[in-house]
């Protein structure tokens, strides 16, 4: 899966990913409560241009907000359903108590997916191991994989104010699993020996976010599969973006090598 990352993950971006092997994208995310206004940035972000299979990433906490969102939204072709955002660590979202103080909510977390479900959309939930060392320490997030009845949990191995610069923690991706729900393994995971011990675990998946930016083949390299070049791939984003709003092409087109 490639992970939602916030001004790289454009639809052109999510094409070119799936198109040589991620069997599922994300959008960046977008708080619910900017899409009851329909601003056109905020639609933008979430406008599928293709039948890639993408999930929408919606962060919030106003229920009221959410249900109304939901009341006028209408999926486009390639939708897969919503994900819910409780691994956003800037400081900002956490203030609003939002993104990664989400995940010791466990009681509002359910009703949010609730709400989702009871409008027909299949959901899931990326979280973090907690705020702070403590509460991972705590184990918040496993507390919120128990209560809560998602499709899949995307565990990204690190809590949130954890710099990258340490490698995260897959320690705690056996006792995820062993909570009976479908887990995916998000954080540090490059290498076709890394997707073997994560299946081993007992994984559903992996989600794969840095290591795709400077390489969206990745994940085709992951499965073997036969590729053109990254030169080729950079021009055939760029020729995506040209008719596509949300672009990000500056950006993308950078770190492509």
């Amino acid at each position: 899966m490639l992970a939602p990352m916030e001004k790289i993950a454009d639809s052109s971006f999510r094409y070119i990913c799936h198109k040589y092997g991620a069997d599922l994208t994300f959008t960046e995310q977008i708080r619910f409560e900017t899409l009851v206004k329909k601003t056109k940035s905020a639609l933008d972000r979430i406008k599928l241009y293709d039948n890639t299979p993408t999930m929408i990433q919606i962060m919030g906490k106003d229920e009221g907000k959410l249900d109304a969102f939901l009341r006028d939204f209408s999926p486009d072709k390639g939708f897969q359903g919503f994900n819910l955002n409780l691994g956003c660590p800037s400081q900002t979202y956490v203030r609003q108590g939002i993104g990664s103080a989400m995940i010791k909510r466990p009681t509002k977390v359910k009703r949010m997916v609730d709400t989702i479900k009871n409008y027909g959309y299949n959901v899931n939930i990326k979280l973090r191991l907690g705020l702070t060392k403590t509460e991972k320490r705590e184990k918040v997030y496993r507390k919120l994989i128990e209560k809560v009845e998602a499709d899949f949990f995307v565990v990204h191995a690190r809590y949130r104010s954890e710099s990258y610069e340490r490698k995260a923690d897959w320690s705690v991706f056996p006792e995820c699993v062993n909570t009976g729900k479908a887990i995916v393994a998000n954080g540090d995971i490059q290498t076709k020996g890394d997707v073997e011990k994560m299946k081993e675990i007992g994984c559903i998946g992996v989600m794969i976010g840095r290591a795709a930016e400077n390489n969206p083949l990745i994940f085709g390299q992951l499965r073997n599969l036969k590729l053109p070049t990254l030169k080729s791939v950079k021009q055939e984003y760029i020729e995506l973006c040209k008719n596509r709003e949300g672009s990000y092409r500056e950006n993308v087109s950078k770190w492509i090598i």
